[in-house]
């Protein structure tokens, strides 16, 4: 009996060093503000500056219905997933796994959320990989028009960032890049509608606002392009849990009220954003707006390309809070199931071995 106790125990302390060490874990002195700036990183992303062309698909009262509908629905959600981290006194569920095994049983719960959420976290860094370097190949060919490089070395560069960037320890470590991240997402879904809004009051305005097509067929795909295009917008709570698990708790003050206000402000930042960018630039350009705001938008060419730069700053933060979970899982994997040594060698090779592929 004893030996069990003592077989306990030691399993009980190795667990609490590898939640010592993994990224997600290893810090938890975040303040209710970085709750704040990491959802609006991980939710205003460059989805935004597609929102007007969603508009053009469905219209100005089902646009902005849906746009409003899908806000609604994913505050709650999210206000859902909050009170889920500590739904069981004196347990935390630091990852979305962890509510998965307690929901749904070790394994199937395990292998229910796992393969879920690793596909939104790397796929949206795939997404940003590649927005990354668009954006930054954008602004420099508006600033330098003489100036050619293939994309692919664009992408290359942003690439070599994230390499470095992807050895900050920890979530918390993390709070600077995502700041400016938030900054940055918050200034271009500004520049996009002030442009836009100055483009409206212009005399060069849109003879249409009726939607974009009136054939059956083409009204179906458009409708659901549309909806894809604002779920993509809304796409932050993938990393919820994770950052509610870099804030403290107590029993006083557990971490869903600092999180929650953090939410609140990141919400009504998000809707502020999303409105304004949606409704000004399907104003400005009615029907034949662009896929990418930005791309309609090509006067004053020095701004457009002040707003892409920003889109590139913010995608290099945003990859980093999608990808903090999967360093997360990849570290754990390596030291529960291939018995490595937490260190700082296998991060380095961990991480860049992610970032490379």
């Amino acid at each position: 009996m004893m030996n069990e106790e003592s077989s306990t125990m030691e399993i009980d302390q190795q667990n609490e060093d590898l939640n010592n060490w993994l990224p997600v874990t290893a810090s938890r002195e975040a303040k209710w503000w970085y709750s704040a700036f990491h959802n609006v990183t991980a939710m205003v992303g460059a989805g935004v500056l597609g929102l007007p062309f969603a508009i053009s698909q469905l219209g100005w009262v089902y646009g902005v219905g849906a746009i409003l509908g899908s806000w609604v629905i994913t505050f709650y959600t999210l206000w859902q997933l909050v009170e889920l981290h500590e739904a069981v006194p004196g347990r935390r569920f630091d990852r979305y796994s962890e509510l998965g095994e307690y929901a749904f049983g070790p394994r199937l719960g395990y292998w229910i959320v796992m393969p879920q959420q690793m596909l939104v976290q790397v796929g949206t860094d795939i997404v940003y990989n590649v927005t990354g370097g668009t954006s930054l190949k954008k602004a420099i060919e508006l600033l330098i028009p003489s100036f050619a490089m293939r994309n692919t070395y664009y992408i290359l560069i942003f690439t070599l960032i994230q390499l470095g960037l992807s050895q900050i320890s920890n979530f918390n470590s993390l709070k600077g890049v995502s700041l400016l991240a938030a900054v940055m997402s918050v200034c271009y879904s500004m520049i996009a509608f002030v442009a836009s809004t100055v483009k409206g009051t212009s005399n060069q305005h849109p003879s249409s606002y009726v939607i974009r097509s009136h054939d059956s067929v083409d009204i179906a795909f458009n409708v659901m392009n549309a909806l894809g295009t604002i779920a993509f917008a809304f796409a932050g709570h993938s990393v919820v849990l994770e950052i509610q698990a870099t804030i403290p708790s107590t029993p006083e003050v557990p971490s869903k009220k600092p999180t929650w206000k953090g939410v609140v402000v990141a919400y009504a930042i998000v809707i502020i954003c999303y409105l304004a960018v949606a409704t000004a630039g399907f104003w400005a350009f009615g029907n034949v707006v662009e896929d990418n705001i930005l791309v309609s938008l090509q006067k004053p060419s020095w701004l457009i390309a002040v707003a892409n730069f920003m889109v590139f700053l913010h995608v290099v933060g945003s990859y980093q809070v999608f990808a903090m979970p999967v360093f997360d899982a990849i570290e754990s994997c390596l030291v529960k199931n291939l018995n490595f040594t937490p260190s700082t060698c296998l991060r380095i090779v961990g991480r860049s071995s992610y970032v490379g592929m």
